[in-house]
């Protein structure tokens, strides 16, 4: 058995237990690995508990792009609008906004792209492939995903986006008049057109599904201890983790699976890695609250609408703000407010308000690999809004990983050190 002679406290040591690091918990612990979970909250409760619920597989094309850098001065005026930048924060974004500038080039967007799509294949397959293996197939749901334009001139400006999915054979098509209708009843006739992704999934809740998914891990194993990480001090041969507490645990192999404050982890093992946060906020509306038949996507408004177990989610948007500037739920009132014009029967009262961070980077691709110069730290975290989506994929990739396989993917495009 894997760690069965190991000279550490723990074989391996993940810290991150959002859906990231529950997921590679999962695929770790099935191979026969012991496995230890750090988290300072618990089991799939900070942002991977009030995520949209996609598993956006269609998802292929990277924020970084030419339509979405035309829109930014616009939406840079509204500081309620799909994207907006903390004026305080400005100054330190800068170097990633230069990035994702370079990032945002043909060249650069359509290697991206390839491998936005690649990564998507493996992450539909291990998804569906793990929920099976856990029993949670009726956590899933196939309603498919429609988004939503005011013109025809808003359709035609996303039809490049569309076909760029064709040609990787992501299925869709486009919806008007009465069709609309029988899609999802009570819309607003301000949208003339949809596109709908019959492939589309989503979840019944995101946080009880990672928490069902941890269940399954905790099952084949993996084990999981409270505490605040304060300090790493890493090797060729061991890592040994800092807690606020006072603890030091050891281990052989490390994976930092920490979300948005990875690269601080990071940084200590010697690499510096531009994450990014994209504060994204939601409300969570009561059960009953509208006839919500799948998830309605307003990309020219930066939010989704979804229906879950619990109730409907009305959320999205991109503020970047860092970790420690308060929230502004602001946002989440006008997202819910414009919600409330666009679905006229809507009852917008009683939500529960939230605010998250995405770890992004400015290429939209996440951070899997080794670290530079230490065999036996592995990283596995800047998913942005697709953390919940490519979580199995990566779980996939880091088992491939710390077993020594050959990865299931090509992984250059997702070097940790490509910046």
């Amino acid at each position: 058995m894997p760690g069965s002679e190991n000279p550490h406290d723990h074989e391996i040591i993940i810290i991150g237990a959002g859906i990231v690091g529950i997921s590679i918990a999962a695929f770790l612990a099935e191979a026969g690995h012991q496995v230890l979970v750090i988290d300072r909250t618990g089991i799939c409760e900070e942002t991977s508990s009030g995520n949209a619920a996609a598993l956006a597989f269609s998802d292929i094309l990277p924020l970084a792009s030419k339509g979405v850098l035309a829109k930014m001065p616009g939406w840079l005026l509204d500081p309620l609008g799909p994207l907006t930048i903390r004026p305080s924060y400005l100054p330190k974004l800068v170097p990633w906004l230069y990035r994702f500038w370079r990032a945002s080039g043909a060249s650069a967007q359509a290697n991206s792209l390839r491998a936005q799509a690649m990564m998507m294949q493996l992450a539909e397959t291990e998804m569906l492939s793990l929920m099976q293996r856990a029993g949670l197939s009726s956590m899933l749901r196939e309603d498919g995903s429609l988004e939503l334009y005011e013109s025809e001139a808003e359709l035609k400006a996303a039809q490049p986006g569309w076909d760029a999915r064709e040609k990787v054979g992501i299925a869709y098509w486009h919806i008007r008049g009465r069709e609309l209708a029988e899609y999802q009843p009570g819309l607003s006739p301000r949208f003339v057109v949809g596109s709908f992704v019959p492939d589309w999934k989503t979840v019944s809740d995101p946080k009880l599904l990672g928490q069902a998914l941890w269940a399954y891990a905790e099952r084949a194993g993996a084990r999981f201890t409270k505490g605040d990480v304060k300090g790493l001090a890493a090797s060729d041969g061991s890592s040994v983790i800092r807690l606020a507490d006072g603890r030091a645990l050891s281990a052989g192999k490390l994976i930092i699976a920490a979300g948005a404050w990875s690269h601080q982890l990071a940084q200590q093992c010697g690499d510096i890695i531009p994450l990014e946060t994209e504060r994204g906020y939601n409300t969570t509306l009561p059960a009953g609250s509208f006839d919500l038949r799948r998830q309605l996507i307003f990309s020219g408004h930066g939010f989704v609408m979804t229906p879950l177990e619990s109730g409907i989610r009305v959320g999205g948007a991109v503020e970047f703000g860092g970790l420690r500037l308060p929230p502004k739920y602001a946002r989440a009132e006008a997202m819910l407010k414009k919600a409330g014009t666009f679905l006229p029967g809507l009852q917008t009262g009683g939500g529960r308000q939230w605010m998250g961070y995405r770890p992004s980077l400015p290429d939209s691709l996440p951070a899997i690999g080794k670290a530079k110069d230490l065999p036996n730290v592995f990283y596995a975290f800047g998913h942005g809004h697709l953390g919940l989506t490519q979580s199995a994929a990566t779980g996939r990739l880091i088992r491939d990983l710390v077993s020594g396989q050959t990865p299931a993917i090509d992984l250059t495009p997702f070097n940790p050190q490509r910046f």
